[in-house]
């Protein structure tokens, strides 16, 4: 990892800068295989399920019986977690339900809004190298707590043809009925356009590698919604000389191994920290099973030396990490100056991975700076709020010369004239 010490401001923009990539060749590979999909269906889905998830298929749904089957592969222990973790992501979710009042902004004019579930959903999980069945819990769960009455789930299969068991199951407990084996840019488009077997759904959900990014990004631009941009995963821990070394490594570590892609950086005010920190990453780095892609990630991240704790969540906010851990003794201090983060993880035990999985937030967050303008996946990113109006004739007398004369002023005879027809009708 570099080690950048005490750096002046008119540096911090290299230092949270995320890896580039040149995805010119990406996204033309991208869009040829989206193409391919909105002309030619299930036939292309099949081909490209053969070429890079190397599965033949011959139902691309998955069926009633590996669904059960599935519940039969799985131990008792996983699926008690997977209920577990349901159980706290439905309660946390539950609690953001909207609740529209009626305003009178004038008399005689009445606003209100309704939350409408969006109709058809399509949620993404990746399967690739680590199967993300948590990843079904954190989608479907606030999709039919919202009502969504269409929800439609993609996951690549394996090269027999199957889908993971803990995925399905994850699935059954939240409530899901259609999956397709369906992996990677071919998943978006199924979903996006719409296929012989798969529906078109009119907002795609999930995370996954550069091609399923760069897909998201293509297909939202004429056809479909997407929850957010989002790329590799992060994470940035803010740790003072009160921090717990081994607890503070493990963290990074535990998010450098999503992919070579993905980037950690720590933020601290102690040196001894940092040089703590560093030798215990190697130390446990060699436990890792998965230890040459964090390996591999650590080449992309950053141990930074700050003045104080001030400058390290200015240094931070800068940064608008996916996850932030504030390991600090003034966490609660500093939890009050976050305002750019996906999600925050206070204290010496909220471990990232007690989000990832089972406390109740949502893990599906903005990466790659994108938690500057962005939110996670809420309750509301599966709502749609729609204003209603009421006008009485007090209402027509209240901002009825308002809005002739705007609309003159505008030069938009046809709004004046609705507005001074109703007026005149009260004369």
């Amino acid at each position: 990892m570099k080690i950048i010490k005490y750096p002046q401001r008119d540096s911090w923009e290299g230092i949270v800068r995320r890896p580039h990539l040149d995805l010119s060749q990406l996204n033309a590979t991208v869009n040829g295989v989206l193409s391919d999909i909105k002309e030619n269906g299930d036939k292309a889905v099949r081909k490209y399920e053969e070429k890079f998830d190397h599965a033949s298929l011959d139902e691309i749904e998955v069926t009633t019986e590996e669904k059960e089957e599935a519940m039969s592969l799985i131990s008792k222990e996983l699926y008690d977690s997977l209920v577990i973790a349901h159980n706290n992501i439905a309660k946390f979710h539950e609690s953001q339900k909207f609740d529209g009042k009626k305003i009178v902004t004038v008399n005689g004019v009445t606003c209100w809004q309704k939350s409408v579930p969006i109709q058809k959903v399509g949620l993404y999980i990746p399967g690739g190298t680590a199967p993300l069945f948590s990843t079904v819990l954190m989608l479907a769960t606030p999709a039919k707590i919202a009502g969504c009455p269409e929800i439609v789930l993609c996951t690549p299969p394996d090269k027999e043809g199957r889908v993971n068991p803990a995925i399905l199951a994850a699935a059954k407990i939240a409530g899901v009925e259609r999956i397709f084996k369906i992996g990677g840019v071919q998943a978006i488009g199924a979903m996006a356009y719409g296929t012989e077997s798969v529906p078109k759904v009119y907002k795609i959900f999930g995370p996954g590698n550069q091609y399923v990014m760069a897909a998201k990004q293509q297909v939202s631009l004429h056809d479909v919604a997407i929850d957010m941009p989002a790329g590799p995963s992060e994470v940035c821990v803010i740790a003072d000389e009160d921090s717990n070394v081994e607890f503070v490594a493990a963290d990074l570590l535990s998010q450098a191994e999503h992919g070579v892609d993905s980037q950690v950086i720590l933020i601290t005010t102690s040196e001894s920290m940092l040089d703590a920190v560093s030798k215990e990453i190697e130390l446990q780095l060699k436990k890792l099973p998965r230890r040459e892609i964090a390996a591999k990630t650590l080449e992309n991240s950053k141990l930074v030396l700050v003045h104080d704790t001030d400058e390290a969540i200015e240094l931070s906010n800068s940064y608008a990490p996916e996850h932030l851990i504030i390991a600090t003794k003034d966490y609660e201090q500093l939890s009050e100056k976050v305002v750019n983060a996906g999600s925050v993880f206070l204290g010496k035990y909220a471990c990232e991975s007690a989000g990832d999985y089972a406390s109740g937030t949502n893990h599906t967050l903005p990466t790659h700076r994108y938690a500057l303008a962005y939110n996670g996946v809420n309750l509301d990113s599966y709502n749609r709020k729609i204003t209603f109006q009421y006008l009485t004739e007090d209402g027509i007398r209240s901002i009825g010369q308002a809005v002739v004369t705007m609309a003159e002023n505008e030069q938009l005879e046809g709004h004046a004239n609705a507005m001074r027809l109703r007026m005149d009708s009260l004369k």
